[in-house]
């Protein structure tokens, strides 16, 4: 037990993106432009939505939500692969792994369940459109954006100290750009059937549960548009207002079944490029998404922006 407790407290070696490593000043640019432009657009979002009283409905809170996760999400990983490319330095302490280990997946988790409950606000706003304000209240939709975030929180409790009890071999080279659960189960050398189980579960009962009320939501309002609106212009216009939650589902619940269905012929490479697009691609694309397809949000950044410059002249 003492040899297995020396080795939990080394470092890991994270290998990142060696095979581009001749790159590394590209990839460093090209990533750090993608950070600082996600933090900027989410940052946007949230002052957009605070300082315009117009779009204080459910549905913007939600996305205030999710840009708040997306700043959480994409600086839990990053600012670690920029030091990598710029300083070579691809250590990272048994601790700090952990942590960041807890956090990605809390944070995942937490998405996965808001996704859901934008998919049901949606349905809510659609087919009972009389009765949104009433269903849809201020008390129920902060109960509901506390019920995103609990479960990501307390879920990964459990797996996070067992895997701090596995022991690991001398050298232990994540072959990924970050700790994820996958490769630093791989490197173990005692048994790891029961948080592995437990990640499994976890991750599917996650997955299957909120992509189940996200297409049972979009069923209901399909039919719903179907049934009471007969033109097609109508019907697109209400189908827009859909458009950009179902462009981040699409990319989210994508590339995540990608990165962790078992697969038979497991390419790691292509599951670190895929592992990009959630935690750093759609965190970017989502102020993009949430903004250019929606007018209200447009002409509040231009009110934001027009206020900014009233500032700037009075001094």
């Amino acid at each position: 037990m003492e040899n297995g407790n020396q080795t939990n407290s080394k470092d890991f070696e994270l290998i990142g993106f060696i095979d581009y490593e001749d790159y590394n000043l590209l990839l460093f640019t090209v990533f750090f432009t993608i950070y600082i432009l996600t933090l900027i657009g989410n940052l946007l979002i949230i002052v957009v939505v605070y300082y315009n009283t117009n779009l204080h409905t459910p549905m913007y809170f939600f996305i205030t939500n999710l840009s708040c996760l997306e700043i959480l999400y994409v600086s839990t990983t990053t600012p670690k692969l920029l030091n990598m490319l710029a300083t070579n330095n691809n250590k990272i302490s048994f601790c700090w792994c952990l942590v960041q280990m807890y956090i990605f997946h809390s944070l995942g988790i937490t998405e996965c369940y808001l996704l859901a409950i934008m998919a049901i606000d949606r349905f809510v706003a659609i087919c009972k459109p009389l009765r949104y304000s009433v269903i849809m209240s201020t008390k129920v939709v902060r109960n509901l954006s506390l019920m995103c975030w609990m479960p990501g929180l307390f879920s990964e409790f459990i797996l996070v100290p067992l895997t701090s009890q596995i022991t690991f071999g001398e050298r232990n080279l994540v072959n990924h750009y970050f700790c994820d659960i996958v490769p630093i189960l791989s490197l173990a050398c005692s048994d790891i059937t029961v948080p592995v189980t437990i990640n499994r579960f976890v991750g599917g009962f996650t997955t299957l549960f909120n992509l189940a009320i996200v297409i049972l939501m979009y069923i209901n309002i399909i039919y719903s548009i179907l049934k009471t609106i007969k033109t097609n212009i109508g019907r697109k216009k209400v189908f827009s207002t859909c458009s950009s939650h179902l462009i981040v589902v699409t990319l989210i619940y994508g590339t995540a079944c990608i990165v962790y269905t078992p697969k038979a012929s497991h390419s790691v490479e292509y599951d670190k490029l895929f592992a990009l697009v959630f935690a750093m691609l759609t965190p970017f694309l989502n102020p993009i998404i949430y903004s250019l397809r929606n007018h209200e949000v447009i002409q509040g950044v231009k009110r934001c922006l027009q206020s900014i410059k009233r500032f700037i002249g009075e001094r």
